[in-house]
């Protein structure tokens, strides 16, 4: 079993990308500048908006944090996200999911300017995510693709069942590993809470993805020997040994399942660490231009 660092393979990243910032400035004068907006004051939201920013910081981009009262309504908000479609100086984009019940999530993503949807959440950046375009792609699956690329993990004719079928993570993850490149080329079954026989399938698996938000649900009789185990969960569950007063636990129950992997994400340190960094290459492409030429 070996063990993917997360941590360690965003190092590698952050060092590329400080390096194209510093080109950048240079020859443009150019500095990519993320926007985040923030409703309310959930708890696990303001550590993953505190982490983007903190990014921002080290890597020498810009960036902005809008913060709105959890009562804030859906027009403000929009008229908030046409604000900054507009603004030339604003590359990337994000709205922190979730939203309150009273603002519909699909209405906000669709509403930002595709060119900045650094999240890749838009409709018209997962057609073309679909299509093999040029897009911006959600920054969890890409953070799964860098991570099998970085340990050149073979994908091409292999099994890959993904545990979740949510629009952010399971979804494009499927699309992305049958896509004709590398990381893809897999046969992919897409599971979810209502599939029959799912440890049965599981156990099929070369590479089994974990995104279904329940802690610890993948077991050790789900998962075959020598699979790759991608965990992309990530959940806050009550500890009272810890100081904060929980720990951070995946989709899959790591101590029992590891010894049967031949690679596998541990929670925390996996690919969260590489979600910052797919929004990090994002946000540098939109400030470029790369993808809708400005």
């Amino acid at each position: 079993m070996q063990l993917i660092d997360g941590k360690a393979v965003a190092s590698h990243f952050k060092a590329q990308i400080a390096e194209e910032v510093q080109q950048l400035k240079a020859q443009s004068g150019k500095t990519p500048h993320l926007v985040a907006i923030l409703v309310g004051t959930n708890g696990a939201s303001e550590t993953y908006v505190a982490h983007k920013v903190k990014a921002c910081a080290e890597l020498g981009f810009e960036s902005t944090l809008v913060r709105f009262d959890e009562t804030v309504t859906e027009a403000e908000l929009l008229d908030k996200v046409r604000e900054i479609n507009e603004n030339p100086d604003m590359d990337g984009l994000i709205v922190q999911l979730p939203l309150p019940a009273h603002i519909n999530p699909d209405a906000v993503m669709e509403t930002i300017h595709p060119a900045k949807d650094v999240d890749g959440f838009h409709p018209i950046n997962i057609g073309r995510m679909a299509k093999g375009l040029p897009a911006y792609i959600s920054a969890t699956p890409q953070g799964c693709l860098m991570l099998l690329e970085h340990y050149g993990i073979e994908t091409a004719g292999k099994h890959c069942v993904v545990v979740g079928r949510s629009q952010i993570v399971g979804l494009p993850m499927s699309i992305l590993m049958q896509r004709n490149t590398y990381p893809g080329n897999c046969t992919v079954t897409i599971t979810h809470s209502k599939t029959k026989n799912l440890a049965e399938i599981c156990r099929q698996a070369d590479i089994l993805v974990g995104a279904l938000g329940r802690p610890e649900f993948i077991t050790a009789d789900m998962v075959k020997e020598g699979a790759v185990v991608l965990d992309v969960g990530l959940e806050r569950v009550p500890d009272a040994s810890k100081k904060s007063g929980f720990s951070l636990k995946g989709d899959v129950k790591f101590d029992e399942v590891a010894p049967k992997t031949s690679f596998i994400t541990p929670v925390p340190g996996g690919v969260g660490q590489m979600t910052i960094i797919s929004l990090m290459q994002n946000t540098l492409l939109a400030a470029k231009g790369s993808i809708y030429k400005k």
